[in-house]
């Protein structure tokens, strides 16, 4: 009997810190070396949501929960066509999912969108550092054992990469040319939903609730949308800085007064923007699935899923026509905003909860409800 022994070289990998830490662990998906801003999400479960948001384009992400992977990937819960974020930081990988669901290893969804991680490495320690010195530039790099890396270089591409405020992430996600959805339970309502990187379930929420949704590039003018006849505007979520997105917010400036306009995430920090507020970067963001908002006008509290880096400075309000309606309860940060005379609302948190908790799906029922009134 002939025998054959397959041997597949065992993957290395380095997380190189800017302040010039190195932590060594295994390597999964690719053997790779990428770059960009090292940022921890705190979900226990919603990885494969996480990895194909496109608002984690230019980051590292990591996970905090200690297994990752246990239930697998899917066809179903894609936010976007692939893995937007640059690579994966995990403490453990399972690579034995069981879910009726599962139709792939997480180790094989990174190879299959070229992304690499690194597991073995202790997440708790690194988020404690991100949030007592804030988030850091870093690389990962996955090699083979006989491999090595020269780390001296790493370390110095590390530093020299552009900070995030630098990089123009919006145009990397934002959808090329317009696309119209209809919805399969109604045709009264059309919206134009500007996409500066929008998740696949926003625009599903959307659908559900009898909204045909035309899908335009984040550059698209005032008067190219205001040609489509909508019934209003959503500005989307999106990654990066929003003082970059320079011509989404003049396109938000000339349709205020025009018909009702909504934001979420980037979308909100947009509007504030194109209100003459300003905004801010957060030390370590919010990013997870447990942030209480509480809701100043009715003093109610939700709990929401949140993925952003920047905040509306709630001291550059004055003159804006901009009120304050939610705030974060755990640092008193703008969730939610509404204009005082225009039919102008927005909300720092995901509504769309994908993949959870749902307390805040009212956000798309309240937009239909001024949708149908004006």
């Amino acid at each position: 009997m002939l025998l054959l022994f397959i041997i597949t070289s065992m993957l290395e990998a380095l997380l190189v810190l800017e302040d010039g830490t190195i932590v060594k662990g295994k390597g999964f998906g690719v053997e790779r070396t990428v770059f960009g801003e090292l940022v921890f999400n705190t979900s226990m479960v919603g990885y494969q949501e996480a990895l194909t948001d496109p608002s984690y384009r230019g980051q590292i992400l990591m996970m905090t929960y200690p297994l990752i992977g246990n239930y697998g990937t899917n066809s179903e819960d894609f936010e976007s066509e692939k893995i937007q974020v640059e690579g994966f930081v995990v403490r453990n990988v399972c690579d034995t999912p069981s879910h009726p669901k599962s139709s792939e290893k997480l180790s094989d969804f990174l190879r299959r969108f070229n992304v690499p991680g690194i597991q073995g490495v202790d997440t708790r320690a690194l988020t404690l550092k991100i949030r007592l010195h804030g988030t850091v530039k870093c690389a990962l790099c996955s090699y083979e054992e006989d491999k090595v890396p020269d780390f001296q270089k790493i370390l110095s591409e590390t530093r020299a990469q552009p900070h995030i405020s630098e990089k123009d992430l919006v145009k990397k996600v934002s959808i090329s040319k317009p696309k119209r959805i209809e919805s399969p339970y109604s045709n009264s309502l059309e919206i134009v939903l500007i996409d500066c990187g929008v998740k696949n379930s926003i625009i599903e929420c959307l659908l559900k609730r009898g909204v045909n949704v035309t899908v335009v590039p984040y550059n698209t003018s005032a008067s190219e949308i205001i040609g489509y006849d909508p019934k209003g505007v959503l500005v989307s979520n999106g990654p990066g800085d929003p003082v970059r997105v320079i011509e989404t917010i003049s396109t938000i400036k000339k349709l205020f007064g025009k018909m009702p306009l909504h934001g979420i995430c980037l979308g909100l920090q947009l509007i504030a923007l194109a209100s003459g507020a300003k905004t801010y970067k957060l030390k370590f963001g919010h990013r997870g699935i447990n942030q209480p908002i509480k809701d100043l006008e009715n003093d109610r509290v939700f709990i929401s899923s949140q993925n952003h880096g920047f905040a509306i400075d709630s001291n550059r309000l004055n003159n804006t026509g901009l009120v304050v309606t939610q705030i974060n309860l755990n640092d008193n940060t703008i969730e939610a905003i509404r204009h005082k005379d225009l039919p102008i609302a927005a909300v720092q948190y995901h509504p769309e909860a994908s993949p959870g908790p749902n307390d805040t799906y009212f956000f798309f029922d309240e937009f239909v409800n001024i949708l149908r009134q004006y």
